[in-house]
């Protein structure tokens, strides 16, 4: 596996595989990888030629209450979990190459509509942030498919409207939440959980299926209804506190008078001071 730290190589290098006819996968993270991280990469790897993953902890999306200088770190670790998955390349670019003139940047991307409410209300500057950057990426990366996780849903919804929108040739693929035995989905973030937080954390999955329950085996059709079941679910653990939960369309995220077709459960809430998302799928 080849590691690039520098915008100029990292397009060079992909602009060269294509030249020779490889089709390319690119997988964005923010490092310090888990299993979830290599599903990606995997899938990337079965389905093109050249797999590259970015590891880029993106200060953009950080607000100035939030975590950035703690986030967690392992480049050794994630270039082995990396190389292990199938991965050819990784882009590990230092801030000043990703943002030349700094921090806070003139240009941003906004996706309106699919960044509103949810992660957005509760992180305002984030989508703003996670869109400015994968924009980059995207256009340094040219044309490829490009593969993230379905565990962060909201955000996978604001790139595909960002990609068609801004017309940039990369197909945005959505990959399987990847959880852990019991049933919590596998996050970065998750380290930062004490045994009591971590053992407490799987109410949110718990909560979503209650909520698909409601509606694929006893037909409930009302999105308050739904939520009010995942919420009754969450208020039995003790150790959570509920930031959000909601019964969307799955396409646009917007919040129907009567739940059909295809359905997103969403879910965030916080066991001490971490803050841990969730989402589950449905068919009203």
């Amino acid at each position: 596996m080849r590691l690039i730290d520098t915008v100029a190589a990292f397009r060079k290098e992909l602009d060269a595989d294509r030249a020779g006819g490889r089709s390319v996968g690119l997988v964005p993270t923010m490092g310090y990888l888990h299993d979830g991280h290599a599903s990606l990469i995997r899938a990337s790897a079965d389905e093109r030629d050249l797999t590259a993953v970015t590891l880029f902890v993106n200060p953009l999306q950080f607000a100035a209450n939030e975590d950035l200088s703690t986030y967690p770190r392992d480049l050794e670790r994630d270039i082995e979990i990396a190389t292990r998955a199938g991965a050819d390349v990784l882009f590990a670019p230092p801030v000043e190459q990703m943002y030349p003139d700094g921090v806070p940047v003139a240009t941003t991307v906004t996706v309106a509509g699919p960044s509103e409410g949810y992660e957005g209300a509760s992180r305002p500057t984030h989508f703003a942030g996670v869109a400015t950057v994968v924009a980059k990426l995207f256009a340094i990366a040219g044309e490829c498919r490009a593969y993230f996780g379905e565990k962060d849903y909201q955000q996978l919804v604001v790139l595909r409207r960002m990609a068609r929108d801004l017309a940039f040739p990369v197909d945005v693929i959505g990959c399987p939440t990847v959880r852990e035995a019991d049933g919590l989905a596998m996050s970065s973030r998750n380290v930062f959980l004490s045994a009591e937080q971590r053992a407490a954390a799987p109410v949110l999955h718990r909560a979503l299926i209650a909520g698909r329950d409601a509606i694929e085996r006893d037909g409930e059709r009302d999105p308050s209804a739904v939520v009010s079941v995942i919420t009754g679910v969450v208020a039995a653990e003790p150790l959570a506190t509920l930031d959000y939960t909601a019964a969307v369309r799955a396409d646009d995220l917007s919040v129907p008078t009567v739940l059909a077709g295809a359905v997103r459960l969403l879910i965030a809430a916080r066991f001490g001071t971490t803050r841990l998302i969730d989402n589950l799928g449905a068919a009203a």
